[in-house]
C-alpha cells in the first residue's frame, strides 16, 4: 500500500511540477485534504483527529483556522431504549 502511495506521489509532483505549482501551495492542499478527512474520520473531535493525524491538538487547531477547515459535528444519536426508559 505505501508503496503505492509513494509511486501516485512521485507522479503527482511530476504534474505539478510540469504546472509550475510551487512547493507551499502542494503543501497547503495537502494538509488540507487530511486535516479534513481526519476531522469527518473523528466525528469532529479535534483530540481524536490529531491522532489520527499524529500531530498535537493545538497545531490541528491552528490548521483549522489557518485553511477556515468546516468541523464536522457528530449527528444526535438516536434514542436507544435504554435511554428512552430513563427519560421516563
Amino acid at each position: 500500500m505505501r508503496t503505492e502511495i509513494r509511486r501516485v506521489l512521485e507522479d503527482l509532483v511530476e504534474h505539478m511540477a510540469a504546472c509550475d505549482f510551487f512547493l507551499v501551495d502542494a503543501v497547503k492542499t495537502l494538509e488540507k485534504a487530511m486535516i479534513a478527512r481526519a476531522m469527518k474520520t473523528a466525528g469532529g473531535n479535534r483530540t481524536e483527529a490529531s491522532k489520527i493525524l499524529g500531530i498535537h491538538r493545538n497545531t490541528l487547531q491552528s490548521k483549522l483556522e489557518e485553511y477556515a477547515v468546516a468541523v464536522p459535528r457528530k449527528p444526535p444519536q438516536k434514542a436507544g431504549p435504554a435511554l428512552r426508559a430513563r427519560a421516563k
